[in-house]
């Protein structure tokens, strides 16, 4: 199955217990309970967590999520509590070091969509539905949708594949007011994010988050809206029926699956590591998307 092509060695820090190494970030609980995460450079195409890093990519998502953070306060509050840097943690943890609440997590990926593309247009193709939720005719890939609809999935292990369900299979699972209360504020937060971004020449097509509950209170947790979570497109290259230009880990997918790599994706061995210009270019890419965005230079 796969998942790391090799599992890096969780970082000892006093006073911080290791609690979880996922295909991006590291987590640790401090001794006031609170979950210290820690955005990593790593990066994972196809299921696996590739042996080489993109430089700065944990900062930008760190970043750019507190931006998003920010712009959102007013539709849902949010799990950050600071982003100092733990005593005697490793000075490269500054600039990707959230300290947050603890929250009793919602087991739901919480997917919206204004755009048809990815496992969507997939189900659309055989059954002209989206999480059994019917589509018009005609649609391809890259097209509008009517309006912005709510797609959750269940939350994968490193390896495995999200599952799309259906709003019933969330209602029956978290009940129905936390269902409700999930996809109302999931379209709200996207709303905005879509608007924000179309201001900048840039199409939020689909989006997921995470949320967890504050006692009582919905909150936004993990990061939001950054190019791992997001497929964020340039409007001016926007041209339905094929696939979008997009400001993510595209030129690691597309290498990959070249010649040039050499490698099966459907086969059982690890994928190679990346070359340099390969590296380069999505470095770039992410700090585009996060200077697009945000309107602040990447340095």
């Amino acid at each position: 199955m796969p998942g790391f092509v090799e599992k890096p060695e969780p970082v000892e820090v006093p006073g911080l217990t290791h609690l979880h190494t996922g295909k991006v970030r590291d987590l640790y609980r401090n001794a006031a309970g609170e979950l210290v995460m820690v955005a990593s450079d790593r990066t994972s195409v196809y299921d696996w967590v590739l042996p080489t890093e993109i430089p700065d990519k944990g900062r930008i998502l760190t970043q750019l999520s507190l931006w998003w953070f920010e712009q959102l306060t007013d539709l849902a509050p949010n799990h950050v509590l600071s982003t100092d840097v733990p005593a005697g943690a490793p000075a490269d943890w500054a600039g990707r070091t959230l300290v947050c609440k603890s929250l009793d997590m919602v087991p739901v990926e919480c997917v919206a969509r204004g755009y048809l593309t990815g496992s969507g247009l997939a189900e659309y193709r055989q059954t002209r539905t989206v999480c059994g939720l019917a589509l018009p005719e005609g649609l391809v890939d890259g097209s509008e949708l009517p309006a912005p609809i709510f797609t959750p999935a269940t939350k994968a292990a490193v390896g495995d594949h999200d599952e799309n369900v259906s709003y019933e299979e969330v209602a029956d699972q978290v009940g129905a007011e936390v269902a409700a209360d999930l996809r109302s504020t999931t379209l709200a937060v996207y709303g905005r994010a879509r608007d924000i971004a179309r201001e900048r020449g840039v199409i939020l097509a689909d989006t997921k988050f995470e949320f967890g509950f504050d006692g009582e209170r919905l909150t936004l947790a993990d990061e939001v809206l950054t190019p791992d979570s997001s497929r964020f497109w340039p409007a001016d290259l926007w041209q339905p029926g094929r696939a979008q230009p997009s400001f993510d880990k595209q030129f690691v997918r597309d290498w990959l699956t070249s010649p040039a790599a050499d490698w099966d994706r459907t086969g059982e061995l690890p994928p190679p590591a990346l070359p340099p210009e390969i590296v380069e270019r999505t470095r770039a890419k992410y700090a585009e998307a996060y200077e697009r965005l945000t309107g602040l230079s990447w340095s």
